[in-house]
């Protein structure tokens, strides 16, 4: 028997290539489960793994798609029977081991999760990494104190994954939310979301001299770092927090200052959902069920198939890719 993948391929050239083929069952990896994948979706991890950068990829051929959502063919793990419908983000898959651009995966049963009633697997996917972080930082947002009488929650790099699912749950949740985006054609967009302000990035894109600036944000979601974050640091109310969960402009903080932290007790949370434990997925997805509202979710929505891929990965490289990308994998 075959499966259907987006194959990665390393010449003798060095140069990396991809290109959908027909690949025997026999060279699954080992796992505890099989999945026969129906949904998966383009983060820009995925992106590097298409494109053969970031060093990611540890050994060619691969099949890249760190998440996919599907049913389960096959199981040695007690917790999973065939016809389970199932999620997987996150643990290296799609990095290290193969994943979700396949229309079969085989995985550990450890990495899996139930799709909640709720959701469809291709709502999963439109969800997906993406969308579990901007869960996780709304989570530990409200567990360091966030509620929405404290004040406006600010969004940046907002237009893409992460931010737009985050601007969607917390507006849903009641919180005034401002979205920052370097893109002025994506406003109408995030306020379909929910984003009562939009700001332009430039705003907030240069660093600031001052050790601190004028209270304005109860808490932050930030998907940029580098000094866009320290600028929203000294911006945060006394006894507020920010939630770091991207670098899209750099992992660097060259004006970095304690002093939002030392005078207005301001926290900075870092936010991992690679090696998130178990529980603590399962506890996120059952909040997306009921904090997402899907017809926001839907509207995020862009559909491509396996064979449109090697053409998206440079896109999303590029940040050029809005909302939320899911590969129907039988396309």
């Amino acid at each position: 028997m075959t499966f259907r993948a987006l194959l990665v391929e390393k010449g003798a050239d060095g140069a990396v290539s991809a290109s959908v083929q027909d690949v025997p069952d026999d060279r699954l990896p080992d796992g505890d489960v099989t999945v026969a994948v129906e949904h998966s979706t383009l983060n820009y991890k995925d992106g590097l793994c298409i494109a053969g950068k970031g060093g990611l990829v540890r050994s060619y051929p691969h099949v890249p798609g760190i998440d996919f959502a599907g049913t389960v063919e096959a199981s040695a793990d007690p917790r999973y029977r065939p016809g389970d419908k199932v999620i997987l983000t996150g643990w290296r898959v799609g990095e290290m081991w193969w994943g979700g651009y396949a229309t079969r995966a085989k995985v550990k049963g450890d990495w899996l999760v139930p799709l909640p009633e709720a959701l469809t697997t291709r709502q999963a996917m439109a969800v997906g990494t993406a969308g579990l972080t901007a869960m996780l930082a709304v989570m530990a947002l409200e567990k360091a104190g966030l509620s929405p009488p404290k004040g406006e929650v600010l969004v940046t790099g907002a237009a893409g994954g992460v931010g737009s699912v985050a601007v969607a749950i917390l507006a849903r949740l009641g919180y005034r939310v401002a979205a920052v985006t370097g893109r002025t054609e994506t406003a109408d967009y995030l306020r379909g979301l929910g984003a009562e302000t939009v700001i332009d990035r430039a705003e907030l894109a240069e660093p600031s001299a001052k050790p601190l600036e004028s209270e304005r944000w109860a808490a932050a979601v930030d998907a940029v770092g580098g000094d866009m974050l320290m600028r929203v640091l000294k911006q945060v109310k006394y006894d507020g927090a920010v939630a770091a969960i991207g670098l899209a402009a750099s992992a660097a903080i060259p004006s970095f200052t304690v002093i939002p932290f030392i005078l207005r007790g301001v926290s900075l949370l870092g936010i991992d959902s690679v090696m998130r434990p178990r529980d603590e997925r399962l506890d996120a997805w059952c909040r997306i069920g009921t904090d997402l509202p899907l017809d926001k979710l839907d509207h995020m929505i862009a559909e491509y198939g396996l064979s449109d891929l090697p053409a998206l990965a440079p896109a999303i490289l590029d940040g050029k890719v809005r909302g939320r990308p899911v590969i129907d994998v039988q396309r």
